[in-house]
């Protein structure tokens, strides 16, 4: 799991910007990657200036069995519904730029575990990219494109070249390039992972002061109540208070799914 082998094969530019690469592998379908999302979300806010995080997607099937793509056929030609479409999907989506990427994983998550839809459907995927405004013809044309193969093949590199087996994993790799990556397969407590940085940084990490709320909503589409508590270390109640401030200015809304309460950025 040598750092310089998977930086050349992958084509994955390395960066001297920040002393620690951080490499999330996730699985759309994994009920603990979409646990950890606060998670990694209050790791960015806290320490973003000690890492760089690269997402690679790694799928829980077997075997990669991309038919479609395969064969350079139009999605729409192809069974409509695929184990394999959720992580075509995201990449798909990635192609309009990183953040797009993120969204785009993050309502796959809320669609299958909060929604109860079924994200392996061509359709629910494009009703995804249709509610993050996307191009969806882009989107549709890049679903049965090679470069999505192509892109998919390098996460897969890198899972095998790490011996990442399964998802959710963190892999970290410090300022040296020759030295072995740290692979954490699983979810933990949130200081557990403070302290692997903290160890490969080799000094005290400071944590940057959360941004205010509005800025919050800006850099993540849906956020739990809790998150928020979690992120700026006070009480549900209070936290809630705030939000509510917020929804009564029409700054946000809410989305309640069962017994789960969502917030996002009041869409115009």
């Amino acid at each position: 799991m040598n750092r310089q082998t998977v930086m050349e094969n992958s084509m994955v530019p390395s960066t001297c910007a920040r002393p620690i690469e951080l490499y999330v592998f996730i699985d759309p379908l994994c009920e603990d990657c979409w646990s950890l999302q606060p998670l990694l979300r209050k790791l960015q806010l806290e320490y973003d200036r000690y890492f760089t995080l690269r997402i690679a997607l790694r799928t829980s099937l077997p075997s990669m069995n991309l038919p479609c793509i395969q064969k350079n056929e139009d999605a729409l030609a192809c069974d409509k519904v695929h184990p394999t479409y959720p992580i075509i999907a995201v990449k798909a989506a990635e192609f309009q730029g990183k953040r797009a990427g993120l969204r785009f994983l993050s309502k796959v998550f809320e669609y299958s575990f909060l929604k109860s839809r079924n994200v392996s459907s061509f359709s629910v995927l494009v009703e995804i990219a249709e509610k993050l405004e996307l191009d969806v013809d882009e989107f549709i044309r890049d679903f049965s494109s090679k470069n999505v193969l192509r892109s998919l093949q390098v996460d897969v590199y890198m899972a095998k070249e790490m011996e990442v087996d399964k998802a959710a994993t963190f892999v970290f790799f410090n300022g040296n390039i020759e030295d072995e990556g740290l692979k954490v397969s699983g979810l933990y407590e949130y200081e557990v992972y403070e302290q692997i940085l903290e160890e490969l940084v080799g000094m005290t990490i400071i944590p940057d002061i959360p941004p205010p709320l509005e800025d919050l909503f800006q850099r993540f589409d849906v956020l739990a109540t809790n998150e928020i508590a979690d992120i700026y270390n006070i009480s549900e109640k209070s936290a809630e208070r705030e939000l509510k401030k917020r929804l009564l200015q029409q700054y946000i809304e809410r989305i309640t799914f069962q017994d789960t309460t969502l917030w996002r950025k009041k869409q115009l």
